[in-house]
């Protein structure tokens, strides 16, 4: 909204028009997200609902958070949004996908609330319509025609080869669904640590609005890794960074002993949002590089699960004693449960693996093609 009216304003006093520079307004919507969820938090977290200690994804030590509010997801998304109206300009498209991503926010919350939760195939489905949804707003928002050809495509490029794809809908939305679906369900496995996914999260967002902003939504630095320019993504690059403010707002109270939860609600609008903004890079893997610790940690188990039905197929006897059964998902429960590692130290060192792998897989995955 800034962005648009900024014209009108500048005619009255020229310094309104730095209300078009991205850089002013990606601060100012992660500060004011940032100071608006920290200051109204304590004032709503009262009318949440409280949390019954139910061990989400495996997590054994789910029951220490029973009776703390929880689905303070909603309130900070919610938070976000007007936030985000006012600083980010975006099209249509695109503001009916970051839209949809409420509906992912919904279902979490809802869950969150039911006395009886929502079962796996319930919740699965209505992800994967969600996800459809998106990855079919994104392909509407940002593809293009081919030269000299009447059909359009999404413009990808892939690591390790120098090769810009055009791909049809028919291949994409498939294959951004799956991303999306992955990615929420991943980041949301592994919301059992207080703090944990928020902060991967919080340090996967940053990143990628470095990379939206400065690197795909800059001609020359774009050119120069030889990838697509997308002057839209530093648009998403604002969005990435207000709500990215608004959960480090959450995160104060998160601290461990943590005050307040966000639930289903935040870890699932976390992933959504970090798997669609991804989607901008013009790469539909890039959330591999970004969330390389959550993907792991929350979406592990169902490797695991394809493995072990993979291999009864094929008649491969895993017994107990195997390392694949021994081990536990999502990862963080291994490490308290069988490593003996505390929360602080689960937290502390996934973010150190975090801070080490993501940055390497990134340069590989722009530098080596």
């Amino acid at each position: 909204m800034l962005y648009y009216i900024s014209e009108f304003l500048q005619r009255y006093w020229g310094p309104f028009r730095l209300l078009q520079s991205h850089v002013l307004l990606l601060a100012g919507g992660a500060f004011s997200a940032a100071v608006l969820t920290w200051f109204l938090l304590p004032r709503l977290w009262n009318r949440l609902p409280r949390d019954r200690g139910k061990a989400l994804c495996g997590d054994i030590g789910g029951m220490k958070s029973a009776g703390k509010p929880t689905g303070a997801g909603l309130w900070v998304s919610l938070v976000c949004l007007p936030v985000t109206i006012v600083f980010a300009p975006l099209k249509a498209w695109d503001l009916a996908a970051l839209g949809t991503m409420y509906f992912a926010m919904l279902f979490g919350y809802l869950d969150d609330r039911a006395l009886v939760p929502w079962g796996e195939l319930k919740k699965g489905l209505l992800d994967a319509v969600v996800s459809v949804a998106i990855a079919a707003f994104v392909f509407l928002g940002h593809s293009q025609p081919v030269e000299g050809g009447s059909s359009v495509y999404m413009v990808q490029w892939m690591p390790f080869v120098k090769t810009i794809w055009c791909v049809p809908w028919y291949i994409y939305t498939p294959v951004a669904a799956f991303v999306l679906w992955f990615t929420m369900n991943a980041t949301n496995c592994s919301d059992g640590v207080d703090g944990l996914a928020g902060t991967l999260t919080l340090i996967a967002l940053v990143m990628l609005a470095v990379v939206l902003y400065a690197v795909v939504g800059y001609r020359p630095v774009a050119h120069y890794f030889l990838i697509p320019a997308i002057p839209d993504a530093a648009k998403w690059a604002i969005v990435v960074m207000t709500v990215a403010g608004g959960f480090g707002g959450y995160l104060w109270f998160n601290a461990e002993p943590s005050k307040i939860l966000m639930g289903d609600a935040g870890s699932r609008f976390l992933g959504i949002l970090v798997a669609t903004a991804s989607l901008m890079t013009g790469n539909v893997l890039f959330v591999l590089a970004l969330s390389p610790i959550v993907l792991v940690n929350g979406g592990g188990g169902l490797g695991k699960l394809v493995l072990l039905r993979l291999a009864k197929k094929v008649g491969l006897d895993i017994g107990q004693d195997n390392v694949i059964r021994r081990i536990r998902f999502p990862l963080h429960d291994h490490c308290k449960k069988n490593l003996g590692w505390s929360n602080a130290q689960v937290l502390m060192r996934f973010v150190l693996l975090q801070l080490v792998v993501m940055p390497i897989m990134l340069l590989l995955l722009l530098k080596v093609r």
